[in-house]
């Protein structure tokens, strides 16, 4: 089978396989599916077969665990903000809460909202640039 005709057979362009052919690219997942059929292979002979195809496979799980890492990365950036958002509600309640004295004496004040504000604020700060800055050293890396 030519490369012009397994590109027909798959709806891709001969091109695509080429790079596939010279691991310049990796074909889709739903591809690799519609190659299995082609050929009556199961998909783990398909990637994991061959000393050819370890290259694929190589590629196929270099390329989840970058996904992974990524978005661990964009979930922690996330939390943190949130975290820094959560401390600014804190100053902002402890800012506009009424304080007084009841008539036995005893102070009503919501103290613990500035310690708690200030915790939640480093937290998330921290969180979001040790997380920042190692998606963009993980990026700069892996261009």
């Amino acid at each position: 089978m030519t490369q012009e005709q397994f590109a027909l057979r798959l709806n891709v362009t001969r091109q695509a396989v080429s790079n596939w052919e010279n691991d310049k690219n990796l074909p889709d997942l739903e591809l690799l599916i519609l190659m299995s059929s082609v050929f009556s292979l199961s998909l783990d002979q398909l990637i994991l077969g061959g000393t050819d195809m370890n290259n694929m496979t190589e590629k196929l799980v270099k390329d989840g665990r970058e996904g992974h890492r990524t978005q661990m990365h964009l979930t922690i950036t996330i939390i943190g903000s949130f975290l820094m958002l959560l401390g600014f509600v804190c100053f902002i309640i402890k800012a506009n809460s009424v304080e007084y004295i009841d008539a036995e004496g005893i102070l009503h004040e919501n103290f613990y909202l500035i310690p708690v504000g200030y915790l939640l604020v480093f937290t998330g700060a921290i969180a979001t640039l040790l997380s920042g800055l190692a998606l963009h050293r993980f990026r700069k890396e892996h261009k």
